[in-house]
């Protein structure tokens, strides 16, 4: 069979630790269903700055792009916050993003029945919660130029960021959200900030005119960013899929995952193109959560979304949507029997570190698989 060729880059704090537990579910896959997985691993972040001077090494920048999938870990800590700006180990992330071409971000926002008494908002308003967040991730103003500090002499600065986006930049990710939404409720929220922003009412008409053109048999509303994040926290189940810029997605994501309870437990995807002979994209996958340097090393990380991320790579690069189904399934089966690492721990709940939860979240996908 062809193989399956996955490129790990586990990162900084706790990415190596919930890296960990996914590499154990490769090897059973190998092993039990003969997945025909092929990993390698590199640096990304500051451990490559440590051994190589950048954020990632141009030799490991080639194996991501050679790879099918890549699986990301974390980024960052303290010990890399005075690194020059270019090398910064977030930079790391962004130059495999660019390169990549990966301009579509997935972000799901599920709130897990076993979890719905974890969130800051009344358990009546996010049992049940299943969002899909779309952030456009290539664009906007991360990328836009001028990107600049500017003195202008009597003590005073400038700082400049550009927010830039073009007709096929707004096409393309609208595409996505509409296809998406037709596998879902078939409802498609665009945001933007149209009444103060020139790249907002662009936005509205292209999300506008995309809509008329293919995908009229889904539902479209618009909404301001600043109302969209209101309603993310008054009434969050209102929302199917949204879609947005990479400033107002990067900032309303955070507020969806926080809806769920914690962000350790939020998977995220990000796509290119589809291969116009092959029809694969260029595809990573991460953790929502950060690196967390306070507790790395403690074996208490919850790797809940480093696998989730995994069931989505199963899902999205290999077409393999049973296994993705057993895998969030396992998931969520742990939770409803009580088990919990330090960040979700419930009243009544047994408390476990990250390779317990690991094992037992791959016992369960041992059940459903069987």
């Amino acid at each position: 069979m062809t193989a399956r060729n996955l490129f790990l880059l586990p990162g900084d704090g706790i990415g190596p630790e919930a890296m960990g537990e996914v590499r154990k579910i490769i090897a059973y896959m190998n092993e039990a269903m003969n997945a025909g997985f092929v990993t390698d691993e590199g640096l990304v972040g500051g451990c490559a700055y440590d051994a190589h001077g950048a954020a990632i090494s141009e030799a490991d920048m080639q194996k991501a792009l050679a790879a099918d999938a890549v699986l990301f870990g974390a980024v960052g800590g303290p010990k890399w916050d005075s690194v020059p700006y270019e090398v910064r180990p977030e930079a790391g992330l962004l130059r495999l993003r660019k390169d990549l071409q990966l301009f579509a971000n997935l972000r799901p926002a599920i709130c897990y029945p076993a979890l719905s008494a974890a969130s800051s908002l009344k358990p009546e308003l996010v049992e049940g919660l299943d969002i899909l967040i779309i952030r456009e991730l290539t664009g906007g103003v991360y990328f836009g130029e001028p990107k600049e500090i500017i003195d202008l002499g009597n003590g005073q600065k400038r700082g400049i960021d550009t927010q830039v986006y073009d007709t096929y930049e707004i096409e393309r990710i609208a595409g996505v959200a509409f296809e998406m939404a037709r596998t879902r409720q078939n409802r498609v929220c665009s945001m933007e900030k149209r009444n103060v922003m020139k790249s907002g009412v662009l936005w509205n008409q292209v999300v506008t005119e995309t809509h008329k053109a293919k995908y009229s048999d889904v539902q479209l509303e618009h909404m301001l960013a600043d109302a969209g994040g209101m309603q993310l926290v008054r009434q969050p189940k209102q929302f199917d899929v949204i879609v947005t810029d990479n400033l107002f997605g990067d900032m309303l994501s955070d507020v969806a995952a926080m809806l769920t309870g914690s962000l350790g437990m939020l998977p995220s995807a990000s796509l290119g193109a589809p291969d116009g002979k092959t029809g694969k994209r260029k595809a990573l996958y991460e953790p929502v959560h950060g690196s967390a340097p306070d507790i790395a090393g403690k074996g208490i990380a919850n790797p809940i979304a480093m696998i989730a991320s995994f069931a989505m790579c199963l899902r999205y690069s290999f077409n393999l949507v049973k296994e993705a189904d057993d895998l969030e399934k396992a998931i969520a089966n742990v939770l409803d029997k009580g088990i919990r690492t330090g960040d979700i721990m419930a009243d009544g709940a047994r408390q476990v570190g990250t390779v317990e939860m690991g094992d037992a979240i791959l016992a369960e996908f041992k059940t459903l698989s069987a």
